[in-house]
Parts: C-alpha cells; sequence; structure tokens
C-alpha cells in the first residue's frame, strides 16, 4: 500500500494506492472517494460486542469499513471530520495508544481495541478510554490543526493541556492532573493538563475541539421556548 499525504496542514487526506487484492480498514465516514473498483465491506469489528466497545467506550463509530481493490490496483482518498492534518505511522510489532476521535484508518494487519484509561482519562475529558493500535503496518491518525511529534527520552517530562493529544507509544509515562491549585486551573482557562514521561514519542495537535466549541457555543443565538 502506498500512501501519499496532501493538503497538509490545514485540509489534509491520505490517498491509499491499493494492490489488487489489497484490503485497508477505515473508520466509518472516513471515505472522500475512491475508484470504482474498490469494494467497501461494512461491519462491527469484532463482532457486535467488540464494535459496541469501541463505539460506547473508546468514543469510535460501531462499524469499520473494510476496503478491497478488485481485479487490479485501487485508489481510496479518506479524511477527517475536522480541518487538520492527517500522519503516518508505520508500526513494526509495536503498541500506539491513540485519543478518542483521532483514528482514521489503518492496514488489516493492526488490530484496534479498547484500554481502560482510569480516572486520569475521565478527569481529562478525553473520554473513558483510549484506542490501543497494536501490530505491523499503516497506521492512519488524524488532528485538528496541524500535527507536532515530540520525543522523550528516558526521565525526561513533558505538560500538555488534555485536548491537545492525539497519540502516544507505550511505555510512556501519563498522568493527568490540575494545571496547579484549584483557583489556577479554574480561572486560568488551562483546566487539566497530562504529564507525560519518556521514554516515548507523543504526538500533539496543535488546535483543541473542546477549545473551538467553547468558543463557538456562546456565540450561538439561544433557543427559544
Amino acid at each position: 500500500m502506498k500512501i501519499d499525504i496532501e493538503y497538509s496542514p490545514s485540509y489534509a487526506v491520505a490517498t491509499l494506492t491499493l494492490d489488487a487484492g489489497e484490503d485497508v480498514r477505515a473508520e466509518a465516514g472516513a471515505m472522500v472517494s475512491m475508484s470504482s473498483n474498490v469494494a467497501i465491506e461494512t461491519k462491527a469489528q469484532g463482532g457486535v460486542l467488540g464494535g459496541l466497545k469501541r463505539s460506547v467506550l473508546g468514543g469510535e463509530s460501531f462499524f469499520i469499513n473494510t476496503f478491497t481493490a478488485q481485479g487490479g490496483p485501487g485508489e481510496l482518498v479518506v479524511g477527517p471530520a475536522l480541518p487538520g492534518d492527517v500522519v503516518q505511522l508505520q508500526l513494526a510489532s509495536q503498541t500506539i495508544f491513540v485519543q478518542s476521535g483521532s483514528y482514521l484508518a489503518c492496514g488489516t494487519a493492526i488490530d484496534v481495541d479498547t484500554k481502560w484509561g482510569g480516572a486520569k482519562s475521565f478527569f481529562s475529558k478525553e473520554g473513558l478510554f483510549l484506542l490501543k493500535c497494536t501490530g505491523t503496518g499503516d497506521l492512519i491518525l488524524s488532528t485538528y490543526g496541524a500535527v507536532k511529534r515530540i520525543d522523550l527520552v528516558a526521565g525526561q517530562q513533558y505538560v500538555m493541556d488534555t485536548g491537545h493529544m492525539v497519540a502516544f507509544t507505550e511505555g510512556t509515562g501519563y498522568d493527568v492532573q490540575k494545571v496547579a491549585g484549584w483557583k489556577q486551573t479554574l480561572l486560568s482557562g488551562e483546566g487539566l493538563v497530562v504529564k507525560l514521561t519518556g521514554p516515548g514519542t507523543v504526538w500533539m495537535q496543535t488546535r483543541s475541539p473542546e477549545g473551538f466549541l467553547g468558543w463557538l457555543i456562546p456565540k450561538l443565538p439561544a433557543s427559544r421556548s
């Protein structure tokens, strides 16, 4: 599979060129366009219970679409719902933890599951579960805004607003906490942050969906009874 990412970082899409018989999984609604010889099969990954687990607990769609090139090479274009970037990660028997909403597509050799995040994930307002992507192959993620990669050495710490988290490698320390005291947390506009500890790699997005909603909602006209 060949992957070309275009129109970064504002309105990125990924064009996947598939060999004959090759297939790829994508989040429901991610398909932008495809060649006429690409077939699509929709099902709940891992069965009904697995699909419910991803949907209810992981914040992702109940269904996963599998696209297969038939009779020759095919093309599939995928893109996220929000304006921003698309990043391609190549996993080699690795595990990447992905925040809810950033998963876009992957090769069929990668298993996408949910991982209990505990209270730290609940208080980070990112949902109770993270997606756990494990295997070998291409993993395609989306971001709101541009994406920044941060490589942490052993013991190095980095603090990030929880709404800007995209993904991190297995083994990276992950601890959600107040930005300071409760007064600063409530009045500074920063809310909760995640303290990451290396070794590991972290991907962050330059815009926060929650920050955008916090700006937009007060400007919406009030409903009349």
